[in-house]
């Protein structure tokens, strides 16, 4: 994600702002120009832009709610903004919590959706395109079994399920124990689902389709007999050399949206780097391999490997930052040399067939 500059004070902004900390100006978000913009009233819900006074706006029909801080045209006929449309189903309002959960949901989600436009891969809502576009379900399990089903997050045909109960970081916790996982974030939740879908946009039957079995596995062995053998045996022995997860190796579908989900990790996780002008250069040893200057664009850097000589040395640092501070490392995972041809397809793929810019 990168650092924005209030343009009437020069405050330094990020991402989620809707105040400017130094000039106290109300900030919104342009996706088409991948700018947070200072903004200032003109009269009813419509605001003029600091960055460029001749556009005028009016914020996304969810920032009622606190919910989103995204801008859309003044005379659109949209009522909500290009994260927001993604909506089919969000939480009930009215039930105690959902309000906070949402907001943390949505805080993930507009994380994504800034990511997918950056690499400009194909993006529209269901609405819009019912064979192939994309919607979101935000559904709370019931507090009781009885009560009705239990949501699963998941993906099918387009359409991405999110249990916001995950947005609980205890619920979150106490799944990740469960699960005997290095790892759990909403945020990691949205980009492993969204690796499903672009499967089913830029695989299925496609050119790519018979490299990513030869890469991935065959996808045409029994879906849900594999998912039940990966819990009811465990993970395959020695995982590790040739998935980025234990849960990975359950079925290529899985392997294919957990890689996926990585590279997105990466490639944000880089461009934080970037915004923050952060150079790796550690002041022993004599093997200068895990020295970098993060000076690029990751979501325009077409050499992988450049992305991975950038990557490796970042994690160490900022897993040695985490140790110092008695948390867990930020990045748990070894990308062993079979893990890493896997993100280069994953890197192939968006690249030739997204248009990154």
């Amino acid at each position: 994600m990168k650092l924005f500059e209030c343009q009437s004070c020069g405050q330094l902004l990020y991402f989620q702002n809707t105040h400017c900390e130094g000039c106290g100006l109300t900030l919104g978000y342009l996706p088409d120009r991948t700018l947070l913009t200072a903004l200032k009233p003109q009269g009813g819900d419509r605001w003029t832009t600091v960055a460029a006074p001749q556009s005028a706006v009016r914020f996304c029909a969810n920032a009622r709610h606190g919910a989103c801080n995204w801008l859309v045209p003044a005379d659109s006929g949209d009522a909500f903004c290009r994260a927001c449309r993604l909506n089919r189903t969000i939480p009930d309002l009215d039930v105690a919590d959902n309000l906070l959960l949402w907001q943390r949901v949505e805080a993930a989600k507009h994380r994504l959706v800034y990511s997918l436009l950056r690499l400009g891969l194909p993006l529209v809502s269901r609405f819009e395109d019912p064979e192939h576009g994309l919607a979101f379900d935000f559904l709370r399990s019931p507090e009781w079994p009885q009560a009705g089903p239990t949501v699963m997050t998941g993906h099918a045909s387009g359409l991405v399920t999110i249990d916001v109960g995950e947005a609980d970081a205890v619920e979150r916790e106490r799944h990740r124990r469960d699960m005997v996982e290095p790892y759990r974030t909403l945020l990691g939740h949205f980009r492993h689902e969204i690796g499903h879908y672009y499967w089913d946009r830029l695989v299925r039957g496609g050119v790519w389709h018979d490299a990513f079995r030869e890469m991935f596995g065959d996808e045409r062995q029994d879906y849900q007999q594999a998912l039940a053998a990966h819990y009811a045996q465990g993970p395959q022995a020695g995982w590790q050399d040739t998935h980025v997860s234990s849960y990975a190796g359950s079925h290529p579908w899985e392997d294919f949206a957990e890689t996926w989900a990585h590279y997105l990790h990466i490639v944000d996780t880089l461009e934080t780097a970037a915004s923050f002008g952060i150079s790796v250069h550690p002041v022993v040893g004599r093997r200068r391999t895990i020295d970098t200057d993060m000076d690029f664009d990751p979501h325009e850097q077409e050499e992988f490997d450049a992305l991975i000589a950038a990557w490796l040395p970042i994690t160490y640092a900022v897993n040695g930052l985490n140790q110092s501070m008695g948390q867990p490392d930020l990045y748990p995972f070894v990308l062993s040399p079979t893990v890493l041809g896997k993100l280069r397809f994953v890197h192939g793929l968006i690249h030739r067939e997204g248009t990154v810019g």
